[in-house]
């Protein structure tokens, strides 16, 4: 029997590729998606401007269809195409007098909130009964553009579930990279540090999991002699990406800006032990040394040096690895952040 939503989840279809499809997938797996009846419009999908266009619509027919008898709009925006087209959905939702959240998941303070579409974030902002932010980072970055005060709230991206272990699986001598590859994830810089490190590694290989830039990637695998040790097994999900995370040994975040990266709570979820830029919310929550081995943006000498500590000291591996488990299971849990963002819900339905 089909029950209208009280909550209508405006965000990227699930078939595309990045954060927030990973982030929504995640919270439709926890117990406050059934207890408020959520339901996922899809309003944008990777692929052509036709494509994107058709999704456009179709998610402003169903949102249409089922806004009269909702309560809360939960809209997840990135940058400033995803603000712009939200903006429509949000001056329905007022029209319709609807309680609604702006879920922020930029990764660039200098091309959203500080940038030319500043305006269209404010409006969008002020509209709002609730903005939901990735870390306290973000939180006073918004908050000292717009001034929210108490409407916004600090939600960590949650780590997806792992549920079944596939007890056939052995460790291999990989050090992975997962997400789109472009130029602000950095895949280049990766390629080159552990260029600088593969003749003490000859059994290690780099894995990147992802569409994107892979011919430009494949070429500088070759520029810098690594070829022979550098994969590209394309987007990979389901088994084949649970398989992937469970056979690795070693994960590396190269990143030039994220919000929360989701690829880093896919690894923690895992138990891997991390190498990253201290990018987005990291900083608020990671300690160098101690649960993850940190170096900044575009620094190949600092990132060749850190893989090669993880790659030599098994201890400090498994130190990291024990830190990344805690995470998850904790601060990152997927319930917990479920429970927490079924509290932001209650609030708004208690105030119709």
């Amino acid at each position: 029997m089909f029950t209208l939503p009280e909550i209508l989840i405006l965000a990227t279809s699930r078939n595309s590729h990045g954060g927030i499809s990973s982030v929504v997938a995640a919270h439709e797996s926890t117990s406050q998606w059934r207890e408020f009846g959520c339901q996922w419009v899809a309003t944008h999908r990777s692929g052509s401007k036709l494509v994107k266009l058709l999704y456009l619509f179709r998610g402003l027919f169903v949102f249409l269809c089922l806004l009269p008898w909702s309560k809360v709009v939960h809209m997840h925006i990135g940058e400033a195409p995803s603000a712009r087209r939200k903006s429509l959905f949000m001056r329905l939702a007022k029209i319709f007098g609807k309680k609604s959240v702006v879920h922020f998941h930029a990764f660039d303070t200098a091309s959203t909130i500080e940038g030319q579409y500043k305006d269209v974030y404010r409006r969008l902002f002020d509209d709002a009964d609730r903005v939901v932010v990735l870390s306290e980072m973000w939180k006073t970055a918004v908050n000292s553009v717009f001034a929210l005060g108490e409407k916004i709230k600090v939600l960590y991206n949650p780590c997806p579930d792992v549920k079944t272990a596939m007890t056939d699986i052995r460790k291999r001598k990989i050090i992975l990279s997962a997400g789109v590859l472009n130029p602000r994830k950095g895949y280049g810089d990766l390629i080159r540090a552990f260029a600088k490190i593969s003749s003490r590694h000859p059994e290690w290989k780099l894995v990147f999991a992802g569409s994107g830039e892979i011919d430009k990637a494949k070429e500088i695998a070759v520029d810098s002699g690594v070829e022979s040790q550098v994969e590209f097994p394309g987007w990979v999900s389901g088994d084949d990406k649970d398989r992937l995370f469970r056979e690795t040994s070693i994960f590396c975040l190269p990143s030039y800006a994220e919000g929360f990266p989701m690829a880093v709570l896919d690894a923690w979820a895992y138990g891997l032990p991390v190498v990253a830029t201290p990018v987005g919310g990291l900083p608020d929550i990671v300690h160098d040394g101690e649960d993850v081995l940190l170096f900044k943006p575009g620094d190949c000498d600092k990132l060749a040096e850190q893989l090669d500590r993880m790659i030599a000291d098994d201890e400090l591996r498994q130190k990291i690895s024990r830190a990344s488990c805690q995470f998850a299971q904790e601060v990152f849990n997927v319930a917990t952040i479920g429970r927490q963002l079924g509290e932001i819900y209650r609030e708004l339905v208690v105030e119709i």
